[in-house]
């Protein structure tokens, strides 16, 4: 069904689009992702910056693949981001494990500390990616998918989740209790 695909690549899209351009808005922004990251159990501290601009590369990469309006690309673009997004489900595990406070620079400025929400939301996100990865492959989406009926709803539906996920940690912040900051 092409409504799948459609769905999880746009929301994937917006996702990595938001993420990417949010950690390269300044020098300041970068660099508190690199200081995030080299907080992260599994990462070597000195291979924090490379790790970092890897991810940064892989985040841009996604989104790209994913404006580009072909199946090839768009099943590519959602695996990549499905394996991305299980390196982030293995980081955050092993801060949870480990019990410190590592600020979430996910979409650049927020300190909300990694926490069970991060880990449930990369699993979902992953799952997503790989349902549109295949959902893609199964069924490609036809040159003319804008004139199927739902089309244009299942990109709504995919860029409103994405831009919830951007978000999730503001609304998170308004149901649960607070948590302290790093």
């Amino acid at each position: 069904m092409p409504y799948v695909a459609i769905g999880a690549c746009c929301l994937i899209g917006v996702v990595f689009f938001v993420s990417s351009l949010s950690k390269v808005r300044g020098p300041r922004r970068f660099g508190d992702f690199v200081l995030s990251v080299r907080r992260v159990p599994v990462v070597p501290p000195r291979l924090a910056p490379v790790v970092a601009q890897s991810v940064l590369a892989v985040e841009f990469t996604v989104w790209i693949l994913l404006v580009v309006p072909t199946p090839l690309t768009a099943a590519i673009g959602c695996a990549l981001a499905a394996v991305l997004l299980v390196v982030f489900v293995v980081g955050i595990a092993s801060v949870l494990r480990q019990g410190t406070a590592v600020p979430c620079r996910c979409f650049g400025t927020t300190t909300v500390p990694l926490g069970l929400p991060h880990l449930i939301r990369n699993i979902i996100l992953s799952t997503i990616a790989t349902a549109g990865a295949v959902s893609v492959l199964a069924t490609p989406i036809p040159g003319e998918w804008a004139q199927h009926p739902g089309a244009f709803a299942a990109a709504i539906v995919g860029v409103l989740l994405g831009g919830l996920v951007v978000v999730l940690d503001d609304v998170l912040d308004l149901f649960l209790p607070p948590v302290p900051r790093p």
